[in-house]
């Protein structure tokens, strides 16, 4: 039995190497939690406003309402909506990662089973809590 050797990858060219290359399901879930992770650091000033907004008065939260009928100046209400659903699924998916890396460290759990598993299930859970969630920001329910 001779097996074919391993590449060995010195250099790793985007254009040629990557496309080919077959990312677990883990690897995904590890890059979109750092991408969610920036995607609610840079939209912080927007949070923060939504947060302010919807509390400081009642005349403030109608402001706050109106932002998803009419919009924001010059921003339309649609373009709000999809801001707040991104922050909803990044929120969400940096949550359940995290959650998912503080598990992993408690309980020693690192077989590739248990990761892809747990990989899974945190982008399944992301994925329907933010349709759920996106269903009743836009009025479906």
């Amino acid at each position: 039995m001779s097996t074919k050797p391993r590449p060995v990858y010195t250099n790793v060219h985007v254009l040629t190497d990557l496309p080919g290359y077959r990312l677990p399901v883990a690897g995904f879930v590890s890059i979109l939690h750092r991408i969610s992770g920036l995607l609610l650091f840079l939209l912080l000033p927007f949070i923060v406003w939504l947060f302010d907004t919807s509390v400081t008065s009642e005349i403030s939260f109608e402001v706050f309402r109106s932002a998803f009928e009419a919009g924001i100046g010059f921003v339309p209400a649609l373009l709000v909506k999809l801001a707040v659903l991104a922050l909803i699924w990044a929120y969400l998916h940096h949550f359940l990662a995290g959650m998912r890396h503080l598990w992993m460290d408690a309980t020693h759990s690192v077989s590739k089973e248990q990761g892809r598993s747990s990989a899974v299930v945190v982008l399944t859970l992301s994925l329907l809590l933010t349709a759920l969630l996106g269903a009743k920001l836009f009025g479906l329910y």
